[in-house]
């Protein structure tokens, strides 16, 4: 007898996954659907270009050089920022994807060995705001926090 019950709240148990599985599979599968029908919507649609305000940017200012293999004839005054790392096989890895989507990416170290992965870099400050806009545009919602540095030497 205690046999029996337990093979059945055994076969019971074993029996309700399958159902959660499949109960997850398709929210997921609906979701997926959702995420690709959103894509397709907003590649059609032309988003209009804003211009914002060159006043009220933060840019922070640091001594910079080109990491070990870069070139710094590429590092101008004023750069757009997307990542920071410690680890150099990071910044290496968001550099190749960059490289990857058409961009010209530098990697460069500051006084305290953090790598900034540098998407663009400009001689003039509103060249480099344009520059951080155009990027948080093209990359939304990635990159959001795309920030400006400054050469400080």
């Amino acid at each position: 007898m205690v046999v029996l019950a337990a093979a059945v709240a055994m076969t019971v148990a074993f029996g309700s996954c399958k159902s959660k599985q499949s109960a997850y599979r398709q929210a997921y599968e609906q979701a997926k659907e959702r995420e690709v029908a959103l894509a397709d919507d907003s590649e059609t649609v032309a988003r209009p270009i804003v211009s914002k305000p060159a006043t009220n940017v933060q840019i922070r200012q640091e001594k910079l050089s080109a990491y070990s293999g870069e070139d710094a004839s590429r590092l101008d005054r004023y750069s757009v920022v997307v990542g920071s790392f410690r680890n150099a096989t990071n910044a290496r890895s968001l550099k190749e994807r960059l490289e990857s989507e058409g961009y010209t990416p530098i990697l460069a170290e500051n006084e305290q060995g953090m790598l900034r992965v540098i998407v663009a870099s400009f001689p003039t400050r509103d060249e480099a705001i344009a520059a951080r806009e155009a990027v948080k545009e093209r990359y939304a919602p990635n990159f959001q926090d795309a920030w400006l540095l400054e050469r400080a030497n």
